[in-house]
């Protein structure tokens, strides 16, 4: 049985009556959910309190459900759309740029321990920074996009289905998003005549 079987079988349980149905899903997702509402809201207890409240209103649409869309992709958009709500009525807009800690917290393996000199630390923290200011320039279509592929690791038929798009839409989105970024980080990964290391 797959996670979407899971979810499928919750949300009809759900839709019967099952309140405890919806805590399993609330289980599942919660921390999902708060992890991508961190890059829209900065403030943890505010993170806390839109999570819970897209969660609320999941809840309350529920019955209306479908299943057309896998219930995640449902629940996100749910969760931006209160993230979005939450920010406007406190008079914000959603930041664009994501954390540098999430672009550095790759662990490559044992060999790359060894490579870890100050100036290689440097260089991936000027690589972070520079996608994260990459990412913040992108229309909001394209950065949606790319989030969402890279950082959520969304298929593209769930990002259409996310966005309202065609496929075809989601990968030119997503092409032309890698490609502004790489030409931003195009100018850092060149070798410089002028560098020792």
């Amino acid at each position: 049985m797959t996670s979407h079987d899971v979810d499928r079988e919750l949300v009809a349980r759900v839709q019967r009556g099952d309140k405890q149905a919806f805590g399993l899903l609330v289980e599942k997702y919660q921390r999902k959910l708060a992890r991508l509402l961190q890059r829209l809201i900065r403030d943890p207890a505010e993170v806390e309190d839109v999570t819970q409240e897209a969660f609320i209103r999941a809840y309350r649409a529920l019955p209306a459900f479908r299943g057309e869309s896998a219930f995640y992709t449902w629940l996100y958009r749910i969760g931006v759309n209160t993230a979005k709500n939450h920010l406007m009525a406190m008079g914000r807009r959603a930041p664009g740029a994501v954390e540098a800690t999430e672009a550095e917290g790759l662990d490559e393996g044992e060999q790359l321990r060894d490579i870890n000199t100050p100036e290689n630390v440097l260089m991936s923290k000027e690589i972070a920074a520079t996608v994260n200011a990459a990412i913040a320039e992108l229309p909001e279509e394209l950065r949606n996009a790319i989030q969402l592929r890279e950082l959520d690791g969304l298929s593209y038929e769930e990002i259409a289905q996310i966005m309202n798009c065609p496929i075809g839409t989601v990968r030119s989105r997503i092409f032309r998003a890698r490609d502004a970024i790489s030409h931003r980080l195009r100018p850092l990964l060149e070798p410089r005549k002028d560098r020792r290391w």
